[in-house]
């Protein structure tokens, strides 16, 4: 069939005859360039001479434009301080990697930790690890992830204005409480008004004078001796606080407490918060004065030097009526101080007459003997942290057959032992007489725990919080293992990224880890996710680092 278009003839079988032929000719051993030449009817490309493209010396590399005027003093001040900047910016650079590179010297690639033998040099350092623990430190991983600090400012920004926006909705529910019940609650107004013998009964109570009707609320009287006012009220410090619990639905509750300064009276409340926009705030300790419950101090009034952060506020459980079930079944109810408010506390110090620093020579010297006992302990579990303090949760769970919490001197040293943690006899005969302190012969093993091995700093507890609270979003204080599995997310893990592991390896080596520190096999509570992630951070020395670890694959 031929085609013509304006008169031009176009045969199907003309156009494709050169490229059969040219087809024929490369079947024949002819190169492209030489059937290209016998054929000077098509146009030959011409090559790239890649040699032209080099930069010769002849070339001006940077062109200076004349007659520029010179740099004011302000550019210049301006330009030493950058510089300044950048090379401490890096000075700092430099030394925190040297410290990691000098931590991991001995270390392998994670592929090669958990397929391969420890090379010989390495096996003097590491000691006995095993899978668990080399699979374990894979989580260390997400440490080495540049810190991003525009969306880290971002999101804290974020934080701390909802954070500033609680603060301020329980202290005007604290202000609007007291305000209001030191004249309605006062007790003298309930006495009775003293009337003469003499006054008549009026057979109408709606047409009696004022002054000898049944007086109701709003017709009682204002003066009494305990009325609160808004200057009083005024002096106050603020604080966060968190319960020391293993029940993961009491140890998420965000309770905020207030200490009085004009009457060393405390009060604590519970911020809830149902959705984006719904929030509540009841009392959850009332105020008035209370005193420490345990420790050399037991006995004594609750003072302006008591509140700082990492401080306990010791409760017995049976003056608060209020209190919830599960809080009412241990005996001492412990609060942890995690945030204050620091300006006004050193303000209310300056104007307080009591002693900047009220620490005993007897509390000085049992904070320096349990410190030397956790240092010693913290470089046995350096690189088993994880398998040694979630087995150790264990262990003692299963000595404590009565459900009490409480164990005697013997099941702690046994327990010791088993976990192969050496300490000396002087340096636990001294941490039994600390934490025995009412001489009953047992001691709480979360208590032991906490002041022989010791615990992260309350920023990274919060951060632990945060990934639990987000991943128990029902607030039953447990974790379903499918949730854990479908919330956590590797793709950022340096391995993944370079190709040497993929994410379903990483993956299974965390809930493998996990799950060998769980109680139940398809479920975590929050005390076994604790203790994961504070095995984790014997090992981690920079607080970002460890941010780093448990931000990135819970996406918080």
């Amino acid at each position: 069939m031929d085609f013509e278009v304006k008169g031009i003839a176009a045969s199907l079988t003309n156009q494709t005859q050169p490229f059969s032929g040219r087809k024929k000719l490369l079947q024949q051993g002819q190169t492209p360039r030489s059937w290209a030449i016998q054929n000077p009817s098509l146009p030959v490309v011409p090559r790239l001479d890649l040699g032209s493209l080099v930069d010769s010396d002849e070339e001006e590399q940077d062109i200076i434009p004349e007659n520029l005027p010179e740099p004011t003093s302000k550019y210049k001040l301006k330009y030493q301080q950058y510089e300044t900047e950048m090379k401490e910016g890096y000075k700092q650079y430099s030394q925190r990697n040297a410290e990691k590179t000098k931590s991991k010297i001995t270390q392998q690639s994670p592929r090669k930790k958990i397929d391969d033998k420890c090379i010989q040099g390495e096996e003097s350092i590491v000691g006995a690890l095993t899978t668990l623990d080399k699979k374990a430190l894979l989580q260390h991983g997400y440490a080495d992830i540049p810190y991003n600090a525009q969306s880290s400012m971002k999101k804290s920004d974020a934080e701390m204005v909802a954070a500033q926006r609680k603060k301020q909705t329980v202290a005007e529910q604290v202000m609007i409480d007291h305000l209001s019940r030191a004249v309605i609650s006062d007790p003298e107004q309930n006495l009775p008004t003293e009337r003469p013998e003499s006054t008549p009964v009026f057979p109408d109570s709606k047409t009696a004078p004022l002054r000898l009707r049944k007086r109701t609320l709003h017709e009682t009287k204002i003066r009494t001796h305990s009325t609160l006012t808004e200057n009083m009220l005024s002096h106050k410090v603020q604080f966060d606080g968190r319960i020391i619990s293993r029940n993961g639905h009491d140890a998420c509750r965000e309770l905020v407490g207030f200490f009085f300064a004009h009457d060393q009276s405390l009060t604590i409340y519970e911020y809830r918060q149902f959705g984006k926009n719904r929030t509540s705030v009841l009392p959850f300790i009332q105020k008035n004065t209370y005193s420490h419950q345990c420790g050399r101090r037991k006995g004594t009034q609750y003072q302006l030097g008591d509140f700082y952060i990492g401080a306990n506020l010791t409760f017995l459980s049976s003056d608060h009526s209020s209190l919830p079930e599960s809080i009412k079944e241990n005996t001492l109810f412990i609060l942890r101080i995690t945030n204050i408010d620091q300006i006004a506390l050193d303000s209310l110090k300056t104007d307080s007459v009591e002693p900047e620093d009220n620490l005993t020579s007897q509390e000085a010297n049992d904070r320096l003997i349990l410190k030397a006992v956790q240092d010693a302990l913290k470089e046995q579990l350096h690189k088993r942290g994880v398998r040694i303090l979630t087995g150790l949760a264990k262990h003692l769970q299963q000595l404590d057959k009565e459900g009490t919490g409480l164990l005697d001197k013997a099941d702690f040293k046994q327990t010791l032992q088993v976990f192969r943690l050496e300490v000396s006899e002087n340096d636990f005969e001294s941490a039994w007489q600390i934490l025995n302190g009412n001489d009953s012969g047992k001691v709480d093993y979360g208590e032991f725990k906490r002041a022989v091995i010791g615990e992260m700093n309350e920023y990274r507890k919060s951060f632990v919080r945060k990934a639990f609270m987000k991943l128990d979003f029902n607030k039953t204080g447990s974790v379903p293992i499918t949730n854990i599995r479908k919330c956590y997310c590797a793709k950022k893990h340096p391995q993944v990224i370079s190709g040497h592991s993929t994410e379903e390896e990483i993956k299974l080596s965390f809930l493998e880890t996990l799950k060998d520190a769980c109680s139940k096999s398809d479920e975590v509570t929050y005390g076994e996710f604790e203790d994961y992630y504070e095995g984790l951070s014997i090992g981690i020395v920079h607080d970002e680092d460890f941010v780093n670890i448990v931000c990135t694959p819970w996406g918080i």
